[in-house]
């Protein structure tokens, strides 16, 4: 379960709506009555007005996962990513002004989590 993201009904549904609108296919598993009201939602794709950052090399390396999915952008809600690769990960923080200044296409860089006594710069454009 580690890699599933839980969502309750409400976000379920503003996601979805944002996703059909970008032309995202949405998978749905294990659907069904449930008492904590969460809905399990498989990744997709990258769409049109996804946001990809550029993380720093630092410490001879550099890492993947500074994404942002345009569904997440729109939404505004404050997010964290994980940057994983080189044999550990590290996270970034973005605040809802953070997620509206990218969106509206202003430069933002984050410095992330530190972890194996470094930390990377992650910048959106």
């Amino acid at each position: 379960m580690s890699d599933e993201i839980l969502l309750t009904r409400r976000e379920f549904t503003v996601e979805s709506a944002l996703a059909m609108l970008a032309g995202v296919t949405i998978t749905i598993s294990g659907c069904g009555d449930n008492d904590e009201g969460t809905v399990n939602v498989m990744p997709t794709s990258p769409t049109a007005g996804d946001k990809t950052g550029t993380v720093s090399t630092d410490a001879g390396h550099t890492h993947t996962g500074a994404d942002i999915t345009a569904a997440q952008l729109t939404a505004g809600n404050a997010i964290s990513l994980t940057l994983v690769g080189s044999g550990h990960t590290h996270t970034v923080a973005l605040s809802q002004t953070d997620l509206s200044q990218i969106n509206a296409g202003t430069r933002v860089q984050k410095v992330s989590s530190t972890d194996n006594a470094h930390a990377h710069t992650v910048t959106f454009n």
